[in-house]
């Protein structure tokens, strides 16, 4: 879907919340071969067997890849990613755990590069079927303004 919505359109703490996503063993095999990442905190069911955690966690950049994909559900041609801050990992995720994604706009600045378009912060919460938050961070759009400052 495309929705066009210009910087002065977007209004502090709308909130929207996405569908679920249960956590998979392929999901952890197929992360592991994009990313390299086979640590046994992952991959080895044995050594976290020992651990604090009784079984293996997901991978970090994971959860962040599927949250922040789940919210990819609007394409706004007025606006583009200008990147991710204050990214933490709260709790960890297991298999079977069932994660949506949170989304609430936070704060709204005047972009100091491009007069023509303002800077939309928005708080990102991935949060686990217990209502536990797993993943905070921010994502910062820019975005088009409807008439530029003058």
């Amino acid at each position: 879907m495309e929705i066009t919505t210009y910087f002065e359109e977007y209004e502090i703490g709308d909130t929207r919340e996405t569908f679920g996503r249960t956590i998979t063993e392929t999901d952890f095999v197929v992360h592991a071969g994009h990313t390299g990442d086979f640590f046994p905190h992952h991959m080895d069911r044995e050594f976290m067997a020992k651990s604090e955690f009784g079984q293996r966690i997901a991978h970090g950049t994971m959860v962040f890849a599927i949250g922040v994909g789940l919210s990819a559900t609007v394409i706004n041609p007025a606006a583009f990613s200008y990147g991710y801050d204050r990214l933490r990992f709260v709790r960890p995720v297991f298999i079977g755990d069932t994660i949506h994604t949170k989304l609430t706009i936070a704060r709204k600045q005047d972009d100091p590069k491009r007069p023509g378009s303002g800077r939309v912060f928005e708080k990102v919460e991935v949060i686990n079927q217990n209502d536990d938050v797993v993943l905070a961070c921010e994502h910062i759009y820019i975005v088009e303004r409807r008439e530029e400052n003058a």
